[in-house]
């Protein structure tokens, strides 16, 4: 699924499917994540197939160990190939990646959580997020675009690319977490679509909504962001809620020339 919005941007972002991998069972069959319980042989001829669909080689590719935290790192070419091959060699304990490189595609992996893209087009920074509720309820897309600031980014000048999550429908939580994602905002309230009272006591939460919300806190205007229509809800993705153990697919992103 990619974005052809990116292309005026001198940018692709794109997100995999569950299709067209080697992997089979619970994995089936575009499994792109070490850490689920694949065959790693696998995983690896997955990354290879989805890093050539994306046009680049795997090598230039920088993944990390995400720990739904907000911890960034600034990546380039000398970060190419980390996590690529194993898991071990990852960025350690970060879950958004910056770059202002163009020859680094940066990726993160989900299955439910709310993956992003954000590009300046102007001062050519990218970052890619990824924010489960517990990211979200860090402020994890109001850390990216300050770290983006950092290279000379300016939230007003941002697109935000949204890609599929868990269905509001499938995603039950307890008050503790609406009271966390509702911490992140203050004093703002959190939008009427974000958390639906689902008459037992618990909330139907939309992470998109949520992560909207916060990027018009940030200053990225509503009209800079794109939100891909689809969630994991949907056949074509790998859904953590819906089926344990699953594979992983990924957003990945990078800066054209």
């Amino acid at each position: 699924m990619r974005w052809p919005e990116a292309d005026a941007l001198r940018a692709d972002v794109a997100v995999t499917t569950r299709i067209g991998g080697v992997s089979d069972g619970p994995y089936a069959s575009l499994n792109l994540g070490f850490h689920v319980g694949d065959d790693p042989d696998r995983v690896r001829l997955n990354r290879t197939r989805a890093a050539e669909a994306f046009g680049v080689d795997l090598g230039s590719m920088v993944f990390a160990q995400q720990v739904h935290g907000v911890h960034h790192e600034l990546v380039g070419p000398e970060h190419h190939g980390m996590g690529t091959s194993t898991l071990e060699d990852a960025v350690p304990s970060t879950d958004i990646l910056v770059t202002t490189s163009v020859s680094t595609t940066i990726v993160v992996l989900v299955a439910d959580c709310v993956p992003l893209a954000l590009i300046d087009p102007d001062a050519r920074v990218l970052a890619v997020v990824h924010a489960g509720w517990r990211g979200t309820a860090a402020g994890a897309v109001g850390h990216a675009v300050r770290a983006m600031a950092e290279c000379g980014a300016r939230p007003e000048r941002m697109w935000a690319f949204v890609g599929p999550a868990v269905h509001p429908s499938r995603y039950q939580v307890d008050a503790d977490v609406l009271s966390g994602l509702s911490a992140a905002v203050a004093p703002e309230a959190l939008p009427s679509e974000v958390a639906v009272a689902d008459g037992t006591g618990g909330w139907l939460v939309d992470l998109i909504a949520a992560n909207r919300q916060q990027l018009l806190l940030a200053g990225v205007a509503a009209g800079r962001m794109t939100i891909s229509g689809a969630s994991t809800a949907d056949a074509e993705f790998f859904s953590h809620r819906a089926a344990r153990p699953c594979g992983r697919f990924a957003l990945m992103a990078r800066l054209r020339d």
